[in-house]
């Protein structure tokens, strides 16, 4: 993984080359994705009469066709983003794209239909051909903490994209006479323009190179899906991707009967709806860096559901009743107080889409293997298709039925509620990371210092100081990766807490003298999890401090270590929890007056720097901690 400057900002990254190239190049391709589709339908609605091809049909096909590489194709493209050099893929990808252009020049000039639609389906073919590339790339120039906000961006710049595509084809089109050819051209030189900007993008070597291509689509489509499920999370957060694009088509391919039969607004009050979305889904991107704190932070995927579900419901409430009219023009929509609410409505079920789908990106690239990355995503963007074929199909279905657009949007609401429960009992981390999250940004104002120092891959040992009942919470939220807890059994008993502890499958250990046989299973168990390659947490106090000071170490930590002398070891101290609610109080239990610190109290995390497990002695551990612990706040 790169490792160049953890402190550069999301928008830092478009100072730079690693960055910037790739970034106008895709945001090109997708602007020119959408300039020649929206053209094109523009075009057959209201230019053209085609007995073969009604108005009514024109965006479905289009739509169909444009996907339908994605499914044909998407396991070839994985494979060579894996075998090949990335950035060579990308530069011949926009040479293709030139010379698609050069024949939808030819097609809107003539006004060529059938060519066009060709065009169409082999710009799908040229998005297949990139989305493997453009997503494993990202991982090989981005570290850690750069691969969500990297991802913000290139979420951002896709809806950016969408709008401005849609707003030139449906300006240049619309021209008298010079319309049609003016929008060729127009493709042709955004074609061009991305071409030279993929010449800057900077070498990015292949995963696989000996990889051996499989060119039968089907069943290389089947063994890719199989490649993704070996790794549970991966997969699972697939699947999540895909529910997102399920549910968010759903909105996109109703926005213009919505905007006619329910908002009684003309064909502009449909096209800000879409901005309006396009510029949610982009600002929730954008913001997941900063309340990530710059990690990859799949808690804020239970907290998108929620705004998702939330929103989608509130839409359906605020779009009833509206009182019928002829089709006004935007600012007479506007004029409205009725309609702000649908517009906010719209825009945070969109933010909370982009909070919903960015973190689960990013999860995918650092978790699946390098060597067949691309294909992963290649799986993603198979499953994404599926998903939105059937979304469309049951959207059709229920509208064909009698349903309303603000009843479908109501179901969609509905589902995505059942949906997220479903994913995060299939997946506990993400709801173990949204309450870590929640606790660490509601309930405390968590400071971390010395971050880097937690391994981001590799197994480790963190050892801690033990103040409160919720020290493991913390930690959870201060770690970018899932962490395993070596925990009093007695925990376990209680109603909340060991339930939250069962779920994020922590390790119950007792004292060596009361149960010796949960002792030596424990310690089995936690030498399981580092033998794969994750890290363990032990509070080596053995116990919650009961007056605030560091307590003498037990000699767990120094069993656990046995073996392993090249094992990395994490001090890791926990500041001013002492007196919260969740610690014990020289006169009191814990949890005991809830407001006795008040709300958002400074708690903070100091990480040291790993320490070799050979050269570790009780002593030693509990002097770098109590060092830590005193460390300014």
């Amino acid at each position: 993984m790169n490792t160049h400057d953890s402190h550069t900002s999301q928008f830092g990254l478009l100072k730079q080359r690693r960055f910037a190239p790739f970034f106008w190049t895709q945001f090109l391709g997708a602007a020119n994705d959408n300039i020649s589709k929206f053209a094109l339908t523009v075009m057959v609605t209201y230019q053209l009469q085609l007995s073969w091809l009604p108005p009514a049909e024109a965006g479905l096909v289009i739509a169909a066709l444009f996907i339908l590489p994605f499914v044909l194709f998407s396991a070839t493209s994985g494979q060579l983003a894996d075998k090949y050099e990335k950035s060579r893929l990308m530069r011949f990808v926009k040479s293709f794209e030139i010379v698609i252009m050069l024949v939808a020049l030819w097609g809107f000039w003539h006004a060529q239909v059938p060519v066009l639609l060709a065009c169409v389906f082999m710009m799908g073919m040229h998005s297949t051909l990139f989305g493997p590339v453009k997503f494993a790339y990202l991982p090989q120039q981005l570290n850690e903490k750069e691969i969500t906000g990297g991802n913000g961006m290139v979420e951002m710049g896709t809806f950016v994209a969408i709008i401005l595509g849609n707003l030139i084809g449906g300006l240049l089109i619309a021209l008298p006479e010079v319309g049609a050819f003016y929008t060729g051209l127009a493709c042709l030189a955004v074609a061009v323009v991305g071409r030279i900007t993929a010449q800057f993008v900077p070498h990015s070597p292949a995963t696989d190179p000996q990889l051996q291509i499989n060119w039968n689509p089907f069943t290389e489509t089947w063994r890719n899906l199989k490649l993704a499920r070996e790794n549970v999370v991966v997969f699972r957060s697939l699947l999540g991707i895909s529910w997102m694009w399920f549910f968010g088509v759903v909105f996109l391919a109703n926005f213009p009967t919505f905007a006619k039969e329910v908002l009684h607004g003309n064909e502009h009050v449909a096209s800000m709806l879409l901005v309006v979305f396009s510029v949610g889904v982009g600002v929730g991107a954008l913001m997941c860096e900063l309340l990530s704190r710059r990690h990859v932070e799949i808690g804020l995927v239970p907290m998108g559901a929620i705004g998702m579900t939330l929103f989608a419901v509130d839409l359906y409430f605020a779009s009833r009743g509206l009182p019928p009219s002829s089709l006004q023009t935007v600012p007479e929509f506007l004029a409205h107080a009725k309609h702000w609410r649908v517009l906010i409505d719209l825009g945070l079920l969109a933010l909370f889409t982009g909070l919903y789908s960015v973190p689960m990106y990013a999860l995918i690239q650092l978790r699946s293997q390098p060597s067949h990355r691309a294909r992963i995503i290649a799986a993603n963007n198979i499953l994404n298709a599926i998903f939105m074929v059937a979304s469309s199909l049951l959207a059709g279905i229920m509208l064909g039925a009698g349903f309303t657009v603000p009843e479908v949007f109501l179901a969609a609401g509905l589902a995505n509620a059942a949906m997220a429960l479903y994913i995060v009992l299939l997946m506990p981390e993400y709801l173990l990371r949204f309450i870590a999250f929640m606790a660490s940004r509601l309930i405390y104002r968590f400071k971390l210092k010395g971050d880097e120092h937690i391994p981001t891959q590799g197994a480790a040992v963190l050892v801690c100081n033990h103040v409160s009942f919720v020290d493991a919470v913390l930690l959870m939220a201060a770690s970018p990766r899932p962490i395993c807890f070596l925990m009093d059994h007695r925990i376990f008993a209680m109603p909340v807490l060991g339930w939250l502890f069962r779920l994020a499958k922590a390790i119950p250990i007792a004292s060596q003298k009361d149960d010796p046989a949960t002792y030596e299973r424990a310690f089995a168990q936690a030498r399981q999890v580092l033998a794969e390659g994750d890290l363990v947490c032990i509070f080596p106090e053995g116990g919650i401090t009961r007056d605030g000071e560091l307590q003498p170490f037990k000699g767990g930590v120094m069993k656990l270590l046995e073996g392993s002398p090249e094992l990395p070891v994490v001090p890791l101290a926990l500041q001013n929890l002492w007196g919260s609610f969740f610690s014990r109080i020289e006169r009191g239990e814990a949890m005991s007056k809830p407001f006795r610190r008040g709300l958002f109290s400074r708690v903070g995390l100091v990480a040291g720097a790993p320490l070799a497990a050979g050269e570790v002695t009780l002593e030693r551990l509990r002097g770098e901690i109590l060092s830590l612990q005193q460390q300014a706040a």
